[in-house]
């Protein structure tokens, strides 16, 4: 099971850095993400969405590899690449896989000009180093799909209150209240 995780930030250029940041934690193997979108509220109310993986685009680039095959067989590489292109952004355009977007632009409505969100669907984390990665960039949890007492523990690290002696895991801590 997943969580989302839905950060806030005061301003509209450190969600972005996050994201970045989050990049690293997987490499060092601390998270393993679903899907990463930042959330931008300009200065003028406009919201931005910036996926970082867009189906679409993914589905085009397959389709068109595939596509230049196809059309290899029949003697025209082009136009079985454009065909294929196409049909891969369009099925790559009906799969929405990761947050919801309907969503993303809810919270999105609710941001204040000049700030930002990153959403983080986490399919695996260790909490504590997470927490501690990002307590410096100063988040707000605006929304979770942690029980409540995950929710307050990882508050609690962000705020860098939590008793070091009572570290746990927020999924470590829901495993305990079952």
């Amino acid at each position: 099971m997943a969580d989302l995780i839905v950060l806030g930030f005061d301003n509209e250029d450190t969600a972005e850095a996050v994201r970045t940041l989050t990049g690293k934690l997987m490499k060092e193997h601390l998270i393993e993400l679903g899907d990463a979108v930042v959330v931008v509220r300009t200065q003028d109310g406009k919201v931005k969405i910036h996926q970082a993986f867009n189906p679409a685009a993914a589905g085009a680039a397959s389709g068109a590899l595939w596509g230049t095959f196809v059309g290899l067989l029949f003697l025209n590489p082009l136009l079985g690449a454009a065909l294929g292109a196409g049909a891969g952004a369009l099925s790559g355009s009906l799969i929405d896989v990761g947050i919801n977007d309907d969503t993303i632009r809810e919270i999105g409505q609710t941001l204040q000009p000049g700030t930002s969100a990153l959403f983080l669907l986490l399919k695996q984390a260790t909490f504590d180093k997470l927490s501690e990665a990002l307590r410096p960039y100063n988040p707000k949890v605006i929304r979770t799909s942690l029980s409540y007492a995950s929710e307050a523990e990882l508050v609690r690290a962000l705020a860098g209150q939590l008793d070091e002696s009572k570290t746990r895991t927020p999924s470590a801590a829901a495993a305990s209240q079952t």
